[in-house]
């Protein structure tokens, strides 16, 4: 199979969908591998090693985007519209629920769109979304701490403290693999930290590996409420596969916040869990609500493209190289999981979350691969 590696062009996004040891695999594997010339620079990664894979250099999108599957991180963007047909397979990240503009796109060229973020594991986890939500997690925390200060036009608060003065309080909203990632940051600066989660089992976990040190509470309006009125840091890590995020924050909650407290909203490529979050870019990462600092960048783990361009292929490579041994359908048959992450095909919507925020009538998957 031919399989293309454009640039990715979306603003301040450095990652590139496919290793140099990723395309080696796949051309091992008798697949040919065209990368777009540059794709790999934003994550230190020169035309050469590709080339030293095996893989073929392109001068152009159109040549990637000609291949049969096309491999990205971030979904297409307008300028990237015309490149989808429907005889391509197209695996990336796309959070169609927040996207309909897109969704129509790929539904009106008859594009098989195989979404990283709703694939399955056989325990229900979500292994293609995993990495990139732990660098999120871990971010959302550091842009935090730093927008804290002064100068960035936080409360001028040390997250951790010192000896003799109050450390900082964060509220983790959300319980997943992105909040854990969060809460483990957070503490090991020194933070207090309170995580909500709706799962009681969940929350048991946390409190057995932090013995007491993180404070857990089941998720509701009144706890989420409290926690948010005390909360230094609010990170946002709230999911639900496929769909649009739930709104958990109200602008009265922030209203009523300390002045100079921050928000950071990692559930936003999913439409936001806080009511007043809109996107944001690397560039101009901040707006404020009331007397709060909003952060809301939609691609956050892009900041560090190096550790999450190989953490990206790591997770994503033997999916790949199952839909390019197999095609999109066989490899699909033989993988419920992988099965899940088909969003669109032949102009229909095939995702559950996805149809619902769009308002579609899901067609089952079973009925398209029989």
């Amino acid at each position: 199979m031919l399989v293309g590696v454009p640039r990715e062009v979306k603003a301040d996004e450095a990652r590139v969908a496919l290793t140099p040891a990723g395309a080696a695999e796949l051309v091992a594997r008798g697949h040919e591998v065209v990368v777009e010339a540059g794709a790999g620079l934003g994550s230190g990664i020169p035309d050469d090693a590709y080339a030293a894979a095996g893989a073929r250099t392109v001068a152009t999108a159109a040549e990637a985007w000609a291949s049969e599957l096309v491999l990205k991180v971030k979904e297409p963007t307008t300028a990237e519209l015309g490149f989808l047909r429907d005889d391509l397979t197209l695996f990336a990240y796309l959070h169609l629920a927040a996207s309909p503009d897109l969704a129509q796109a790929l539904l009106e060229r008859g594009t098989t769109a195989i979404a990283y973020e709703t694939v399955r594991a056989p325990d229900g986890s979500l292994p293609l979304l995993a990495p990139m939500s732990e660098v999120a997690g871990r971010l959302s925390v550091t842009q935090g701490a730093s927008l804290l200060t002064a100068p960035a036009g936080g409360a001028g608060l040390l997250l951790g403290g010192v000896p003799g003065t109050r450390a900082g309080h964060t509220v983790v909203l959300g319980g997943g693999v992105a909040g854990t990632a969060a809460v483990e940051m957070a503490v090991g600066l020194g933070s207090r930290v309170t995580v909500l989660d709706v799962s009681l089992p969940r929350l048991r976990q946390f409190d057995v590996v932090y013995g007491g040190r993180v404070q857990t509470l089941h998720s509701n309006l009144v706890t989420v409420a409290e926690a948010v009125a005390d909360a230094d840091l609010v990170i946002g890590s709230v999911l639900i596969p496929g769909a649009k995020a739930p709104k958990l924050v109200t602008s009265a909650m922030v209203e009523g916040m300390r002045p100079g407290s921050v928000l950071v909203d990692i559930a936003i490529d999913q439409g936001g869990c806080f009511a007043d979050s809109r996107p944001t870019t690397h560039g101009e990462p901040t707006f404020r609500v009331h007397g709060s600092v909003f952060a809301c960048v939609a691609n956050l783990p892009g900041a560090v493209p190096r550790t999450s361009t190989s953490a990206l292929t790591n997770a994503t490579l033997a999916a790949t190289a199952r839909i390019a041994d197999l095609g999109w359908r066989e490899a699909l048959r033989a993988d419920d999981g992988l099965a899940q992450g088909l969003n669109t095909t032949g102009g229909q919507v095939v995702h559950p979350g996805v149809a619902s925020s769009l308002g579609a009538q899901a067609v089952p998957v079973a009925s398209l691969l029989g």
